[in-house]
C-alpha cells in the first residue's frame, strides 16, 4: 500500500469519521477497524497505550481498509520518528501553540529535505509499493497539530502556513480550560463557535485540513456540516462504557427490577 487513503479521501474534499483507541487490546482494535471508519488513532497520550500495544495494534488492523494513526504525548522527535516507523500514516500532535511548535513537529514527521527525521522504516518500509518508502513518505504522512490553547489560536495563521503541515486537529477541552470554560468536548459557547469559524476558515483558505475530537455521532456530524472534515465521534472506551451502562439499564427497566 503506497497511498495514505485517509488523506487522499480528505484531499478530495469528503468527510471522515474517525475512531480513538485508548485500550491497549488489539482484539478490541480488531474489532473497531471492521466497523466502517476511515481511520483509527491510537492515543500515547491520555490512553492506556504504549510503544509496544500502538505497533501490536498497527499489525492487527493492517489488513482492514481504516488508516492508522497516532497521537503521540508530544512532540517529541523519537518517539514520532519510531511509531511512522511501525506503519503510522499520520500524527496527531497535542500543545502546538507556536510557529515554531509546528516547525519543530513538522521537521520530526519528514525525512530531509522538508524535514529531519531519520531514516528506519522498520515495518514502514513496505507501505512504498513500487517505489521506496523514503519516496512516497513525505507526502503521504498526516501532521496534524492539535489546536487546544488561546494561544494557538492567536497563532493559528502561522502554525497552518508552516510547511509540512497537513491541518489542525482541535482539543476542545483544554481549549476550553484555556479560556476559563469546563474541559468539556460537545461545546456550546458562542465564543467557541467563533473560534470554530475561524479556524475551519483559515484552513479551507489553505486547502488544510480542518478536525476535531468530539463525543457523540450527532455533535460530529453537526461539526461536520459546521465545515470540519475529520471528526471523532466515540472511542473504543467510551463505546463500551456506554454500552454496558445502557445494558443494565435497560435490563433493569424492562424487568421492573430497581437499583439497589
Amino acid at each position: 500500500m503506497s497511498t495514505n487513503l485517509l488523506k487522499q479521501r480528505l484531499r478530495a474534499g469528503k468527510a471522515c469519521v474517525n475512531g480513538w483507541l485508548s485500550l491497549p487490546s488489539t482484539f478490541v482494535a480488531e474489532k473497531m477497524a471492521q466497523s466502517g471508519w476511515n481511520s483509527l488513532t491510537i492515543d500515547l497520550q491520555h490512553g492506556l497505550q504504549d510503544y509496544q500495544s500502538a505497533v501490536a495494534i498497527i499489525q492487527a488492523i493492517q489488513h482492514y481498509p481504516v488508516t492508522p494513526l497516532v497521537r503521540v504525548p508530544y512532540g517529541e522527535p523519537g518517539l514520532i520518528g519510531k511509531v511512522l516507523d511501525a506503519g503510522a500514516w499520520g500524527i496527531i500532535c497535542p500543545m502546538i501553540n507556536t510557529a515554531a511548535d509546528a516547525r519543530a513537529f513538522a521537521q520530526a514527521c519528514h525525512y530531509p529535505a522538508l524535514g529531519a527525521r531519520s531514516y528506519g522504516p522498520i515495518r514502514a518500509r513496505d507501505y512504498g509499493g513500487e517505489a521506496p518508502y523514503h519516496e512516497i513518505a513525505n507526502d503521504e504522512i498526516l501532521v496534524l497539530p492539535q489546536i487546544e490553547t488561546r494561544e494557538a489560536v492567536d497563532n493559528v495563521t502561522d502554525i497552518l502556513d508552516t510547511p509540512g503541515v497537513s491541518g489542525f486537529y482541535v482539543g476542545p477541552g483544554d481549549l476550553g480550560l484555556s479560556l476559563g470554560l469546563p474541559p468539556i468536548m460537545n461545546r456550546e459557547e458562542p465564543e467557541i463557535f467563533s473560534i470554530y469559524s475561524q479556524l475551519i476558515r483559515e484552513a479551507a483558505q489553505r486547502g488544510l485540513i480542518a478536525g476535531i475530537h468530539t463525543s457523540t455521532p450527532a455533535y460530529a456530524a453537526r461539526m461536520i456540516e459546521l465545515g470540519f472534515l475529520f471528526v471523532t465521534p466515540a472511542s473504543d472506551l467510551g463505546l463500551l462504557s456506554s454500552g454496558a451502562l445502557d445494558a443494565v439499564r435497560a435490563t433493569r427497566r424492562l424487568a421492573g427490577v430497581l437499583t439497589e
